[in-house]
């Protein structure tokens, strides 16, 4: 067994030192905005607050969520968070899986076009166009149709399924599985990790987004949390009658900043509840799909 020196133990010391301040610093800012979010918003406004609430309230999550209409974004958000995560790792595996093919007659050809269109992009005033042209404004597709295949992920994709032993779908060919069942049966059940760390990419991007939601929807029932979120952000910018916001202010102890707090706060917890539990394949399912590719 190896035995420690002093200087083995001086490095140890240094490096958890070191981690334990990296964790600090970025931790703390989340956290600062969590006890924020639960202190009177008047009294925050006199500062001195650092490691917890010093007038504890309940009052800016009460205010953010008494218009009914927060609960229907959060339903649109989470609605476009699931219905995208399937949509987008369905058809962007099925166009893998078909790519990953080493017979495919004009491979290279399909690889370079998917390599150009990740490149390149027409600009917002077509690709509103085309969205338009196709039926798409104005409705929740539009958060699901156009991300339905991911080039990022394709390429990880083509990788992984190359990776796997092509004994196993010639067997499942003699014994007369079709491509999709080979697919279904055989691919995916294998390529948990992979689908797993596009599920949390993805995900993170629906719950994410408020610009498509900005640019191509103009019904205000399809408005997803996070264009709430920017909504209520920009009205701390626009100047208001400064008399009624202090008065209403008195009476609920809720300030802007204390909302803009509040509606950070509640975007980012779902996302830190889910990741813990998809860390394992999230990690392994990128090391996967880029040292074997």
């Amino acid at each position: 067994m190896h035995r420690r020196t002093i200087e083995d133990r001086i490095v140890d010391t240094v490096n958890i030192s070191l981690l334990v301040i990296i964790a600090l610093v970025t931790m703390y800012p989340f956290y600062y905005l969590i006890i924020i979010s639960f202190n009177n918003g008047l009294d925050t406004s006199l500062g001195g607050i650092y490691f917890w609430p010093r007038e504890f309230t309940l009052s800016n999550y009460e205010k953010f969520l008494s218009d009914p209409k927060w609960i229907k974004s959060f339903g649109v958000s989470g609605l476009r968070t699931v219905v995208g995560v399937g949509v987008t790792i369905l058809f962007t595996c099925l166009t893998a899986y078909g790519l990953a093919y080493r017979k495919l007659v004009f491979q290279k050809f399909y690889f370079s076009f998917f390599i150009i269109a990740m490149y390149t992009s027409g600009g917002l005033i077509p690709y509103y166009v085309v969205l338009r042209s196709i039926g798409l404004l104005n409705t929740f597709w539009v958060y699901i149709v156009p991300g339905a295949v991911t080039i990022f992920f394709l390429i990880i994709a083509v990788s992984f399924f190359r990776e796997i032993p092509a004994e196993m779908e010639e067997s499942a060919r003699i014994d007369g599985a079709s491509d999709l069942t080979i697919f279904l049966k055989i691919i995916i059940p294998v390529s948990k990790p992979l689908i797993a760390a596009m599920g949390l990419f993805i995900g993170v991007g629906q719950w994410n987004s408020w610009m498509d939601s900005a640019y191509f929807v103009n019904k205000d029932s399809l408005r997803p949390l996070t264009y709430r979120m920017m909504e209520v952000i920009n009205q701390g910018m626009v100047p208001t009658d400064m008399a009624s916001a202090e008065r209403a202010a008195a009476v609920t102890g809720v300030t802007t900043f204390s909302i803009q707090v509040t509606a950070m706060v509640i975007a980012v917890i779902p996302i830190l509840l889910v990741y813990p539990f998809l860390q394992k394949y999230f990690v392994q399912g990128i090391m996967i799909g880029s040292v074997k590719g």
